[in-house]
């Protein structure tokens, strides 16, 4: 039998070429190998504040971008989070026998907190408690992640060994896979700190639905360094997430792309991976425009995912249930 991936992406900002590279275009490429369960995670959005309509039509607006990127219903499945009730209610069964000391080691926390302040919610708090009962309710094998969400899938491990420590083999103990190159692509403005979709400077990232004037004018004002030589170094943030954006988008070795650009400047490589980006997005882009001409077919695409698995989630959620003496 495949192994059982789970992947949540959540349903706000704007996506963006950190997510293609790092997570979707994986997702995309293991659906032949893995049995794929993807889900719009819209349970985690509001543990910040959220407009409404915008929540709605952002979940719709990934889900479609998820399916144009390659996400194939045939193979894998896709849907909404709060579509399936055992999420929310998995959630509170282990927040009953995960030690609160756990939970205040989280970092992510701890940042998003500090940006929030007197806004922070104990739903935020909790989110690794809603993480963990999103992996452990389809009885996950692995669970593909960035660096900033390992520790998260450490948790989950450490709920599920606790809980089966206490009543037995009930839940099954995931894997973390985090992909070699291109878990971190770094903000085009700061190429100190991650990409991230909750930056609202508008040169940080590159988003999927960016126009081509949009596109190349963000990656030519991308920051680089007074050095001159065009070359694959961590110690060098600025180029060196450049090229790694290069590398991904065209396959391309290092050491061809090195020489590929050998004694050029950065305007040259920049306009280049301009040309790249555009040029994939666009295509993209076409598909994601096609799809959703006809809204009601993302609607559809998620209810048949829901219905598949809902009877995996309530069966776990049963089985927890029986062990703990509920019901």
């Amino acid at each position: 039998m495949k192994k059982r991936v789970f992947s949540g992406i959540q349903p706000t900002g704007n996506i963006h070429i950190g997510n293609y590279l790092g997570a979707v275009r994986h997702w995309v490429a293991s659906q032949v190998e893995y049995d794929n369960i993807f889900c719009v995670v819209d349970l985690h959005a509001i543990t910040v504040p959220q407009q409404p309509e915008v929540l709605k039509a952002k979940t719709r607006e990934v889900a479609g971008l998820l399916l144009a990127a390659g996400i194939d219903p045939e193979q894998s499945v896709l849907f909404i989070q709060s579509h399936i009730g055992a999420h929310a209610e998995l959630t509170w069964l282990l927040n009953c026998f995960i030690p609160m000391g756990w939970m205040q080691r989280m970092t992510q926390f701890k940042e998003k907190s500090h940006k929030h302040k007197e806004q922070v919610s104990v739903g935020l708090f909790d989110y690794p408690a809603l993480m963990a009962a999103d992996i452990l309710l389809y009885d996950t094998d692995l669970v593909p992640v960035g660096e900033d969400q390992k520790q998260h899938v450490e948790l989950t491990r450490d709920v599920a060994q606790r809980f089966n420590s206490i009543f037995g083999e009930v839940l099954k103990v995931p894997d973390e896979v985090i992909p070699e190159t291109g878990a971190r692509i770094m903000g085009l403005d700061d190429p100190l700190q991650k990409m991230s979709k909750s930056e609202e400077q508008a040169s940080h990232a590159v988003c999927l639905l960016d126009s081509p004037d949009d596109i190349r004018g963000k990656i030519m004002r991308a920051t680089t360094d007074s050095l001159r030589e065009i070359r694959f170094d961590e110690n060098r943030p600025g180029v060196n997430n450049l090229l790694v954006i290069y590398e991904l988008f065209t396959g391309l070795g290092r050491a061809e792309i090195e020489a590929r650009f050998e004694g050029k400047g950065y305007a040259d490589l920049k306009r280049e991976l301009a040309d790249v980006v555009i040029e994939n997005l666009s295509q993209l882009q076409s598909r994601y425009n096609k799809l959703t001409a006809d809204s009601a077919y993302i609607d559809s695409v998620l209810a048949a995912g829901a219905d598949k698995i809902r009877p995996i989630a309530e069966a776990t959620l049963a089985r927890v249930k029986d062990s703990i003496g509920l019901g």
